[in-house]
């Protein structure tokens, strides 16, 4: 593989630190846009499905063109190369990383992976053939994904922002978690004969997804319901084990897909089921218009590398903690979960890709609501609070719902909450002083469509790969979910047993409490 250098050991990095110490640390907006008319249109950029106004970031043209030297420094053109090439640039795991690989149309790829590609049309055909017919069967009313993580979070998550075009003769159910209250209430809304079951785990292991799993075929039998085969579909690589349970329509994917990379493959198919095969195809589209823009576009004008650029400028430079995500369409709500486990469990690493200590900090904390309801919480903390928090604004410029001062009303407090972040207000008594300033990046959409919201996320994806590129991470495991799975299958069996010994005084003390 290419080789790739981290970000520290470039003189770009130099030349950053330097530039912060100089003008960015007190860079000013307010003046920035006085001094310069053409900001907007410098500071702006239009890829497929997306614009992005950068102009309210702490940088400016020079900056800009320095932090582009940046990516250059760090190989990011080869690294980014390896990936699309199928070459394992996810060393831990000795794995290609090729998620863009299901959603390619199949025309000038590497003959590396062409035997690949060969695998991820049959099943997505025999995917889409199921979904169709699922569609069809007005005795299915209800669909129950079973699934955690990229199993759940994406296509929960692409099923509500596509409200729009979803059938509405079913209804559409997500279970995540092994808390029993999230399966029991979903459970009252359905009935065995109407409802088709979706179990989602790679291995057919996933602790929670398979207690589930087994919870809800206990119900199944239990309610007289008859024919697990019908009702029950698992989207797993463990085809022996899904057989073992009584499922035998199975489909699969490739150990080159991380999980929260995952909604383009099979685990997409509640997405399918619900929008329909071809604008599931569309879907896919609009994620392959990105990754073309990401695969060709020049450094400077390419969005996903200019927006991991901001997301290094804030994090190492300014000491910035965290990015809000603020979305002003209602079907983006589970947007900023999605996206914690995109970023966080990516780049929420503290070692570098030989197993380094990094002297820097790296992924952001994610977090934040549909706007509209965060202007009445916590939008407060980000214009007068005392931590600086970039905010992205996700805004759609055409709806469909037939009540347009409803989105007047909704875009004019996005652009509100941007300006005033921005321009503060002067108070001297202090308590309605805010001091602006504050960075926020507005994306826009034309309009919240399959291919508008897959390009949406594949946005997302390669500004991640570029993050984590130039901080020289494996962006691309996930060790720190491990631990905490291997510690419960040695406390679980305490619940019966009362035995203690071994543990941690909290935890015992805690154990016998619960008992």
């Amino acid at each position: 593989m290419s080789m790739r250098l981290r970000c520290d050991s470039t003189p770009a990095w130099g030349q950053l630190r330097e530039c912060f110490e100089g003008r960015g640390r007190y860079f000013d907006l307010r003046a920035a846009f006085a001094a310069d008319p053409g900001r907007y249109q410098a500071l702006s950029l239009q890829a497929p499905h997306v614009f992005a106004d950068l102009s309210k970031n702490l940088i400016d043209a020079p900056l800009q063109a320095t932090l582009t030297g940046l990516a250059q420094q760090c190989n990011v053109v080869a690294h980014r190369e390896a990936m699309f090439g199928g070459e394992h640039i996810n060393q831990t795991e000795d794995r290609a990383v090729m998620h863009w690989l299901l959603r390619h149309p199949g025309e000038d790829l590497p003959v590396a992976v062409q035997a690949e590609f060969t695998q991820v049309r049959q099943v997505l055909d025999a995917m889409l053939a199921y979904a169709q017919a699922v569609r069809e069967d007005a005795a299915i009313t209800d669909i129950v994904n079973i699934g955690i993580g990229g199993s759940d979070l994406g296509p929960q998550m692409a099923v509500l922002a596509l409200d729009e075009f979803v059938d509405q003769g079913k209804r559409y159910h997500f279970v995540s978690s092994v808390d029993g209250h999230e399966l029991s209430a979903v459970l009252r809304q359905v009935r065995p004969e109407s409802t088709l079951f979706l179990v989602a785990s790679k291995s057919f292991t996933t602790l929670e997804t398979m207690t589930n799993a087994r919870s809800a075929r206990a119900w199944f039998t239990a309610q007289g319901g008859r024919d697990i085969a019908r009702h029950f579909c698992a989207l797993t690589s463990n085809v022996q084990a899904a057989a073992e349970f009584g499922i035998s329509t199975t489909f699969g994917f490739w150990d080159w897909v991380g999980g929260r990379y995952s909604m383009w493959s099979a685990i997409g198919l509640p997405v399918a089921i619900a929008i329909g095969p071809q604008r599931f195809r569309e879907l896919l589209a609009g994620a392959h218009e990105m990754d073309e823009h990401f695969r060709t576009a020049p450094l400077a004008c390419n969005l996903p590398v200019q927006l991991a650029l901001l997301d290094v400028w804030y994090r190492n430079f300014h000491g910035y903690t965290s990015r809000s995500v603020a979305p002003y369409h209602s079907g983006l709500r589970r947007m900023q979960a999605y996206l914690q486990q995109l970023e966080m469990e990516s780049n929420g690493k503290r070692v570098d890709a030989t197993g380094q200590a990094l002297p820097y900090a790296t992924s952001p904390v994610i977090w934040g609501e549909p706007a509209a309801n965060g202007q009445h919480a916590y939008f407060q903390m980000l214009h007068q609070g005392s931590d600086v928090i970039p905010v992205e604004f996700i805004a759609v410029k055409k709806v469909r719902h037939g009540l347009p001062e409803h989105h007047h009303k909704l875009l004019a407090n996005g652009l509100a909450q941007a300006q005033a972040l921005m321009l503060g207000q002067q108070d001297a008594a202090g308590h309605r002083h805010m001091p602006g300033n504050r960075p926020s990046t507005f994306l826009l959409l034309e309009e919240l469509t399959p291919a508008g919201l897959g390009a949406l996320i594949a946005l997302y994806e390669h500004r991640v790969f570029v993050a984590g590129s130039l901080w020289g991470i494996n962006s691309f495991d996930q060790w720190g979910v491990e631990l905490g799975k291997v510690l419960a299958k040695n406390i679980e069996p305490r619940f019966t047993s009362g035995d203690t010994t071994g543990l941690d005084a909290s935890t015992a003390g805690l154990l016998q409490r619960l008992l």
